[in-house]
């Protein structure tokens, strides 16, 4: 049976050509998606841009838009495990992260629900016979390009607050994983969103994304992705004028102290690269161990990393689950030759695992490089697979030039018992979040994004709403007489 997509309220088949959904683990077919086509995407902008206009939507008040997201999350975490298992059957990930995602993807709806109803607008001081106010307002169409690691988180911290600052959203989920988008559009129907305000169009970047970024009536873009498409869609932007957010690449660095809790930053350090299987673009893939204790941490991190449990998503226990694709196997594992033509010594990993029947999925061992120097290939660019490259230095100084030496700034993390110290040290890196003494850790209440090429704009927090609004003043006029630059009025008789 062949999925429909969303089209502005009508499902139905898409014009464009149909694409299976994958399962990472044996490669089995969970579904056929009918993905949209170019005319598919004009229609949903079309209507969606009538919708928003409709007063239906335009002039409801914001506890009652907030009711609709609470009923939303309402839903989806009534059918908390079928999502979860469905992102699981899509992308590959084990059970317990897909769980915990879906827990955040209501979190989110239920956050940006709850911000609403407390968001203000601002009488602003007076400075003359008038009164003044700043309020804000919808964009208009926005269009949502998401990626393929964690759809139903990234998916739903974009729709949330877009459709809680009065927007209609058109949703490009990733071609690998077009599943739990569609679901969250039967979720939002059931939620009461009126039709026209949400459309789910799977399909290639290169056409659907294409033609959502360049649509004249999409008022902005929130993509998350690699930074080379990113790039791409900041251009378009720019010649619409139209703002974009990108949440984009990284290769964020972790970094241990010699005073660090070992036991701490050891799980830290292993949880922050092969959760997800590395696919992850705030992994924690450069590790800088302190000379002091490089080689006892060293020790430890292999021993513990080869006891890590790599096996099928749907099984009790699995740590690292499969790849996101035979293709993207084979991406991770040029970059591990890469790595050791370039000098570096395998630690462990470095090989796909055998039997248990994971012969038929897209598999990859946990893998920790050393003895590179951070002018490394494999230390610079983003591999997005469970690879560590491991590097040492000597001191505060020689550690900051080393991590801050790279295009990307999304995360990083540090290790130490010297709260003074990490904390200056986090204000000398150059990256959009900083975690000390844990690692991965996300609160949709706190605004997240990156800087240098991991992007531009940030989500989450009660920003994330106004970040898909725009700001009007109005100026209400209060003076008794007539503005005097025209001169006295003449009265007629």
């Amino acid at each position: 049976m062949t999925e429909s997509i969303l089209v502005a309220g009508d499902w139905r088949p898409g014009r464009g050509e149909e694409t299976p959904s994958l399962f990472p683990a044996d490669g089995s077919v969970n579904a056929v998606v009918a993905t949209a086509g170019v005319d598919d995407v004009n229609e949903a902008i079309e209507r969606a841009d009538r919708a928003r206009r409709e007063p239906a939507w335009r002039n409801m008040r914001p506890h009652e838009r907030a009711a609709i997201l609470g009923r939303a999350s309402d839903l989806l975490t009534g059918r908390a495990e079928a999502v979860a298992r469905l992102q699981t059957r899509d992308n590959g990930k084990p059970l317990a992260e897909t769980r915990a995602l879906v827990a955040s993807a209501a979190g989110t709806c239920r956050y940006f629900a709850s911000a609403l109803e407390t968001l203000d607008d601002a009488l602003t001081p007076p400075r003359g016979d008038y009164l003044t106010m700043s309020v804000h307002e919808p964009l208009g169409v926005v269009g949502a390009i998401t990626p393929w690691n964690s759809p139903v988180a990234s998916e739903m911290q974009k729709i949330a607050p877009a459709l809680a600052g009065g927007n209609a959203v058109v949703v490009k989920p990733a071609d690998a994983t077009p599943l739990v988008a569609l679901e969250l559009g039967r979720i939002f129907d059931e939620a009461g969103l009126p039709p026209g305000l949400l459309s789910i169009l799977p399909g290639r970047g290169s056409v659907v994304g294409d033609a959502i970024v360049r649509h004249p009536l999409v008022k902005k873009v929130s993509f998350t992705g690699g930074t080379r498409t990113g790039r791409m869609l900041a251009h378009i932007a720019a010649d619409k004028l139209m703002p974009v957010s990108l949440e984009l690449g990284g290769k964020s660095p972790t970094v241990v102290f010699d005073d660090a809790d070992i036991d701490h930053a050891v799980n830290g350090v292993l949880f922050g690269i092969f959760s997800s299987a590395g696919q992850a673009c705030i992994a924690g893939s450069r590790l800088f161990v302190q000379d002091g204790i490089h080689d006892a941490f060293m020790t430890r991190l292999v021993e513990a990393t080869a006891r890590l449990r790599v096996g099928h998503p749907e099984a009790d226990g699995t740590q690292v689950g499969p790849l996101i694709s035979e293709q993207h196997r084979g991406v991770v594992e040029d970059y591990v030759k890469l790595g050791l033509e370039e000098g570096a010594t395998l630690l462990t990993g470095g090989e796909r695992p055998r039997g248990d029947g994971l012969d038929r999925g897209s598999y990859y061992q946990p893998t920790i490089l050393a003895g590179l120097t951070n002018a490394a290939r494999v230390c610079r660019e983003e591999i997005f697979g469970p690879v560590l490259v491991a590097m040492r230095f000597a001191d505060e100084d020689d550690l900051v030039a080393q991590a801050n030496d790279s295009v990307y700034g999304l995360a990083s993390g540090l290790w130490t018992r010297d709260y003074k110290r990490a904390l200056r040290v986090a204000r000398r890196l150059e990256t959009g979040t900083v975690w000390i003494n844990t690692y991965k850790q996300i609160s949709v209440s706190t605004p997240f994004g990156g800087v240098k090429e991991s992007g531009t704009g940030r989500e989450k927090g009660v920003g994330g709403i106004r970040a898909y609004q725009q700001q009007k003043s109005i100026y209400l006029g209060l003076n008794e007489q007539p503005i005097p630059w025209a001169g006295p009025v003449i009265e007629e008789h």
